[in-house]
């Protein structure tokens, strides 16, 4: 496979790098691409086939832009029978580590990380576990179900190399974790902000004092919440915690860790190198625009991602007075280019309502689903609401969107719950 080149760095090496100017930041980059680009070609045949023939090094990552994107589907195309992704660098024999994604969006897809590979994928969580001041003294408790999904696992073995005392809960019902948590004096719980909210409702009616607890940071992911003001606040209330918000995708990485500010997520730009496409031109993004995020990983030699089109919507914001001078996502990943309606020609994406409807603290949870009638795109909302009041919910929804929407009441308890992804947008269209 040849010599690894991932970088090992000390948290005092990180903040460096998150402080380098535009030139030195830049330069930093070329090199991670360029080893990268050398160290996979020709070896993976499929961005052998995708790139061609490259004139490398390359002396400016304005050079990048000249390449072809690649998308899920890109990935997807694999003729291997077992459904491997199609960017494999080496023969299946030189990976260890096997993964598969959610398939929210699609049919699943098998990913594979070498021992390399794996080591950088510690590396680049080692930011994300920076947002959240975590210490060898933290006790972690991991609130999912185990199963393939690469979060989960990425996860544990980032805090265990930290030297935490990490807990799986693997399929533990939500009262046995919160007495779990209790027990044991947790400092840190890993979950989805839906499932946080959840564990909330479930302490109250087992009159659990979240507030009381030692836990005192939730770090979350795998659907947007986290950076969206009302549900983090939500969150921060019933346990008296700090949420700590990040981002990443099977075929990426954990690309996007929390500003402390609590303003949205910055992108790793030590191990990824952004872009933006506007998603009115279809032409690179300006500081403040909504647009579509694209990422190549610079360290992840056996699966990489060259200009991945990940399919989250962002604003990206440059200029910044934080210490950290990475690109600011603001508000977080705000939907996805394919959950966009247009509703009586106003684009509206899920995580706007969600916003809106979090802040009913009555409402314990919603579903979404976005149909078709005559062309043009409708939207109807489910939610369980404890004052049983629809009307004032449509009344904001229309204040605030600008048009109306169908709300209906369901019975307390009809809704499902999720500790993954959360599925509360369902889209017939």
């Amino acid at each position: 496979m040849g010599k690894s080149f991932y970088q090992r760095t000390s948290e005092q090496q990180r903040r460096q790098i998150e402080q380098y100017g535009t030139a030195e930041l830049k330069a930093y980059q070329l090199d991670l691409l360029n080893r990268l680009l050398n160290a996979i070609l020709p070896a993976n045949d499929f961005y052998q086939a995708k790139l061609g023939s490259l004139n490398l090094p390359f002396d400016s990552l304005d050079s990048l832009s000249d390449l072809p994107f690649t998308t899920k589907d890109d990935l997807l195309t694999s003729e291997s029978p077992e459904g491997f992704a199609a960017n494999l660098t080496f023969p299946i024999k030189e990976y260890s580590r096997f993964h598969r994604t959610s398939g929210t969006k699609g049919r699943p897809m098998i990913v594979l990380d070498t021992n390399d590979d794996w080591k950088w994928w510690m590396e680049t969580w080692q930011y994300v576990l920076d947002s959240a001041e975590m210490t060898a003294s933290d006790r972690v408790v991991m609130a999912f179900s185990f199963g393939p999904f690469i979060g989960f696992w990425s996860a544990f073995d980032a805090a265990a190399g930290r030297g935490a005392l990490v807990v799986p809960t693997g399929a533990m019902s939500s009262a046995a974790r919160l007495e779990l948590i209790a027990s044991l004096g947790a400092t840190i719980i890993f979950c989805t902000p839906s499932y946080a909210l959840h564990l909330a409702q479930v302490a109250e009616e087992n009159k659990t004092d979240l507030r009381g607890l030692a836990v005192k940071k939730i770090i979350v992911a795998g659907e947007p919440g986290g950076s969206i003001p009302t549900i983090r606040d939500q969150i921060e209330s019933a346990w008296n915690a700090k949420v700590v918000d990040h981002s990443g995708a099977s075929e990426i990485g954990p690309w996007g860790f929390a500003d402390k500010t609590g303003r949205g997520i910055y992108v790793n730009e030590a191990q990824f190198y952004p872009e933006f496409i506007s998603l009115e031109t279809g032409q690179p993004a300006v500081e403040g625009e909504l647009s579509e995020l694209v990422l190549t990983t610079l360290g992840r030699i056996g699966s990489p991602a060259i200009r991945y089109r990940t399919g989250d919507l962002v604003v990206p914001v440059w200029n910044d007075d934080q210490p950290c001078k990475f690109v600011l996502l603001k508000g977080g990943v705000l939907g996805r280019t394919d959950d966009m309606m247009i509703i009586r020609g106003v684009n509206v994406f899920p995580t706007s309502i969600e916003s809106i409807l979090r802040g009913f603290p009555e409402i314990t949870e919603y579903r979404m689903t976005a149909f078709k009638k005559s062309s043009m795109d409708q939207l109807k909302i489910e939610i369980e609401d404890e004052l049983d009041e629809p009307d004032r919910v449509k009344t904001e929804l229309e204040i605030r969107l600008g048009f109306r929407v169908d709300v209906v009441t369901v019975p307390a308890g009809s809704l499902p719950r999720f500790e993954a992804k959360g599925r509360r947008f369902i889209d017939q269209r």
